[in-house]
């Protein structure tokens, strides 16, 4: 009774605590190894839920012995701001018999959790014969869990350690949004990860996504396990119709593997060793569809799936006062890249330039966001005026079709105010009347004796003045001539501006030592300042392209060993933590290399 009562209190609480805890998942853990006439385990994870009507189907070519038994476990604890906090967990156990060696697939199950359907993707995993139990470590393939199979006297197979590019999609519609994740797959640990080249993205624009690299997640690919590691995640737009590839990278990558030392006796030592290795990722391709033609008048190159939203501020207009049109559009899709649209404003009104403002964040495969233009106008004459309406045209593939919205007419009326402009039928009659002005009287008499010109000192300043000026005229010149005859000086002096300002920001990271940021900033702005300086499109920036515009401008070896030396040495201290005092040299290295590249003469 106890017990039951206790259980009943647990379920309670969990019910109770999950409503600040995290949001549900479920998910299916495969068995590790599986041998031939041997039991194994499936286990079905449910965390932050309490579940009920699960599904789950049969594994062709086991047998099911026993299932499910339950499990149920609960963390909480008290959060800083005096909310609970907590993480529960239901694990749903079968037990089945490996009657045959082979691959088999665990199906998807599904459980419901508040109404709402959970389900796990299918698994595979391998039954392995009954003689590769007895077999050695030397034999059976590498397993992350198990260093007895990763010795040094076995080669690193190209299923041992691999880069994958993923798309989440293949065929999509220009600018439509798709999701590129690269992705590290390993069965042994890595002690180094240096990229020797980065995919390239010809003929996408990027969104970029922060992810933080760790080899934390296990993951089932093709019936092995291993551990991963996001490298890079972002959102890619295709900008042009037709077959885009996103060619491979490289990669130098040192592994840990274990050699076996006898201490004596029955006693062996695994003793760890590195070895590296050299991977290159997969290509992945898209086919890119082109928008449907003829395109209607007002699309602007918006894709994906939008609303919008007008405000006038303010409900009364004077003449000489500033007035706003707030113009909002939300949606996801490549609201980035979304033109600011032209509103038609009386040409009575004086317009200023419009400022836009982007709030977008990446929202699973794609990009959700809000932009914001303010339009200022100032009405110049007293009346009655309309702001006219817009027409913004988005293309929604999912319905593969365009799509057009109306903004309202805005019908205002401008009064007069402070210091105002009279109106047009004012401004006729008043020039009638300022046309002639009267003739004004002086004296009759206005002559009065006065001294030679000569004897006044302001007559003599006058006369030097053009000896004077051609004095400074040929000194000017000299210096002139001079500075362009250092032309390696002037764009040094140029290329430090060049240098500071774009370090600017990596500057502050630099100086709170958040090498994090400083690297992400300063790998930013030595991209961004190739791109400028080459007239080449980031997406289309590699190491091959920047050597080869280098060579091109006159760059010696040793410079373009460099720059590609900063680029990697910026890209790997992303992955693997770097001294703190190294970031100081790496400040003045890249300064130094900007002001080298500013000073080549073409």
């Amino acid at each position: 009774m106890a017990k039951r009562y206790f259980t009943l209190l647990s379920l309670a609480l969990m019910l109770v605590l999950n409503a600040y805890g995290a949001s549900p998942s479920f998910s299916v853990i495969p068995p590790r190894r599986v041998f031939e006439g041997n039991k194994f385990a499936v286990t079905f994870r449910l965390d932050n839920g309490e579940g009920n009507s699960l599904k789950v189907s049969q594994i062709n070519g086991c047998r099911l012995i026993f299932g499910p038994s339950t499990s149920t476990s609960l963390n909480y604890a008290a959060s800083s701001n005096g909310q609970f906090e907590s993480f529960s967990r239901i694990e749903y156990t079968y037990t089945y018999l490996a009657e045959k060696a082979g691959t088999y697939t665990i199906p998807e199950a599904s459980v419901i959790v508040d109404g709402k359907r959970y389900v796990t993707k299918p698994v595979r995993f391998t039954v392995e014969p009954a003689s590769a139990a007895s077999a050695p470590a030397s034999s059976r393939p590498v397993d992350i869990d198990d260093i007895e199979t990763q010795t040094s006297d076995r080669k690193v197979a190209s299923n041992d350690v691999f880069v994958r590019i993923i798309l989440s999609r293949q065929k999509v519609y220009e600018q439509e949004a798709i999701e590129c994740t690269i992705k590290l797959y390993t069965k042994y640990s890595i002690s180094e990860f240096m990229p020797t080249r980065q995919p390239s993205f010809d003929g996408f624009l990027i969104q970029e996504v922060d992810v933080q690299p760790s080899l934390n997640q296990k993951e089932n690919f093709n019936g092995q396990t291993y551990m991963t590691a996001v490298l890079k995640q972002c959102i890619i737009f295709p900008q042009k119709a037709g077959k885009l590839t996103i060619n491979s990278g490289n990669y130098n990558i040192t592994v840990v593997q274990y050699a076996n030392v006898n201490m004596g006796g029955f006693i062996t030592m695994h003793r760890p060793q590195t070895r590296e290795i050299k991977v290159s990722s997969n290509s992945a391709s898209v086919d890119v569809m082109p928008l449907p033609t003829p395109t209607p008048a007002g699309f602007t190159g918006a894709v994906g799936t939008f609303s919008i939203d007008t405000r006038l501020v303010g409900d009364k207009f004077l003449t000489n006062d500033a007035g706003t049109l707030i113009y909002t559009i939300t949606g996801t899709g490549n609201i980035k890249y979304i033109k600011e649209p032209v509103i038609d404003f009386p040409t009575e009104f004086e317009q200023y330039t419009p400022k836009s403002n982007i709030d977008a964040i990446v929202s699973g495969p794609t990009v959700t966001g809000k932009m914001t233009v303010e339009y200022t106008f100032v009405p110049q004459t007293t009346g009655d005026f309309a702001i006219g309406s817009d027409k913004f045209v988005y293309f929604d593939p999912s319905k593969k079709e365009y799509v057009s919205l109306s903004t309202p007419t805005y019908n205002i009326k401008v009064g007069k105010g402070a210091g105002a402009v009279p109106s047009r039928d004012q401004e006729e009659i008043s020039a009638k009347n300022t046309d002639i002005r009267h003739i004004r009287l002086g004296d009759k008499n206005p002559g009065t004796p006065t001294d030679p010109v000569i004897r006044s000192g302001w007559f003599w300043i006058l006369m030097a003045m053009p000896g004077i000026t051609l004095i400074a005229v040929v000194v000017f010149n000299r210096r002139r001539i001079k500075l362009e005859a250092d032309v390696k000086g002037r764009k040094l002096a140029r290329a430090g501006k060049v240098a500071r300002s774009r370090l600017a920001t990596a500057r502050k990271y630099l100086e709170a030592r958040d090498a994090d940021k400083f690297y992400a900033e300063t790998l930013k702005a030595l991209t961004g300042y190739m791109s400028d300086k080459f007239s080449i499109a980031t997406g289309r920036l590699s190491r091959d392209v920047i050597d080869a515009e280098l060579e091109t401008r006159g760059a010696d070896a040793e410079l373009r060993r460099k720059v590609a030396e900063l680029l990697d040495r910026c890209e790997m201290a992303r992955y693997t933590p770097d001294s703190a005092g190294a970031i100081d040299s790496v400040y003045d290295e890249v300064t130094a290399t900007i002001n080298s590249i500013e000073s080549l003469k073409r």
